[in-house]
């Protein structure tokens, strides 16, 4: 599968002396969702604005569809659609009139039939008439999407796309994406909600302190970082454990009904048939086990733990 954003040793440092990127190289592969995570404040906003003409970047280079986004802006910039996190609409224009003026911007001619499809597919078909300051915010936000999908770019960043978006509209949005991705548009977003990154995205990368820390296949991600945590549910309870038992990384509840023990998928041996031969040695019976995957949320705590945040974009 062939590039279309190539990213070699971007950076970006402010006069104030603050680097909110540290020379970031990255291949985005055509028709893929790459979900790009990182605390507040870690360089996702900077990397996107970039990529989309609104920052000059210190150094590094950038390719949008083989084109350079500063010595040829114009054909990179007609393959790129931005939501940007900030709601900016001109209050008193019509719905469809904000869509067509942008499809203007970008050089596209009149197309009363997709502008329909596109207002139809994100239900503003109905509010077209209606004046911007009259519609909810979440509202406003399928707005900005269609603006950006006016001209049919190539490339669609969302950077915090369904902040203040109810559940119901969150997920006609998402599914919004996942046709477009079909369609071969790439979608690179940022977003808040980890569980709709680990819903929707092929590929994941974390940033954090303007440095790219990793990008990699999500099963990959989850199967290289995920652990595993055993629940095991007892008969009666223990006032505590053994002494061997403490020793294999046990924990023990409050109540002391329940044992809790983590351990690596990856590992050739889990030791979780012999935890469980060391209990019944110790005349502690059984009564249920469960097992638990770790979600994207913890495996990104754990990348960043130990990278407090800058004050970066």
């Amino acid at each position: 599968m062939s590039a279309i954003i190539e990213i070699d040793h971007l950076s970006k440092r402010y006069g104030s002396g603050t680097a909110a990127l540290n020379g970031v190289s990255l291949k985005i592969n055509e028709g893929e969702i790459l979900a790009l995570l990182g605390p507040n404040g870690a360089g996702k906003t900077t990397m996107i604005s970039i990529i989309c003409g609104l920052v000059t970047p210190t150094g590094g280079t950038v390719r949008v569809g083989g084109h350079d986004i500063r010595t040829d802006w114009r054909a990179a910039r007609k393959l790129i659609g931005l939501v940007p996190q900030e709601i900016a609409l001109e209050p008193f224009e019509k719905v469809i009139d904000c869509v067509r003026f942008t499809r203007g911007l970008y050089g596209a001619g009149p197309d009363e039939a997709y502008i329909e499809k596109l207002l139809r597919s994100l239900a503003l078909w109905d509010k077209r008439d209606a004046r911007t300051r009259e519609l909810s915010g979440g509202m406003k936000r399928r707005v900005l999407i269609a603006k950006a999908l006016s001209h049919r770019p190539k490339v669609l960043f969302l950077d915090e796309p369904t902040a203040g978006v109810d559940v119901a509209l969150r997920r006609e949005m998402w599914s919004v994406v996942r046709d477009l991705s079909a369609d071969g548009v790439t979608i690179i977003l940022t977003t808040h909600y980890l569980e709709e990154a680990e819903d929707m995205a092929d590929r994941i990368g974390v940033i954090n302190r303007g440095e790219l820390l990793l990008v990699k296949p999500k099963a990959e991600l989850m199967g290289e970082f995920g652990k595993k945590h055993l629940t095991i549910d007892l008969y009666e309870p223990l006032s505590e454990l053994p002494h061997s038992l403490a020793e294999r990384g046990l924990t023990l509840s409050k109540d002391g009904l329940t044992l809790g023990y983590d351990y690596d998928t990856r590992a050739d041996r889990t030791g979780i048939a012999r935890l469980l031969g060391d209990l019944t040695q110790h005349g502690i019976a059984v009564r249920d086990v469960a097992t638990k995957q770790s979600n994207l949320e913890e495996i990104f705590m754990s990348l960043v733990a130990d990278k407090p945040e800058e004050a970066t974009a």
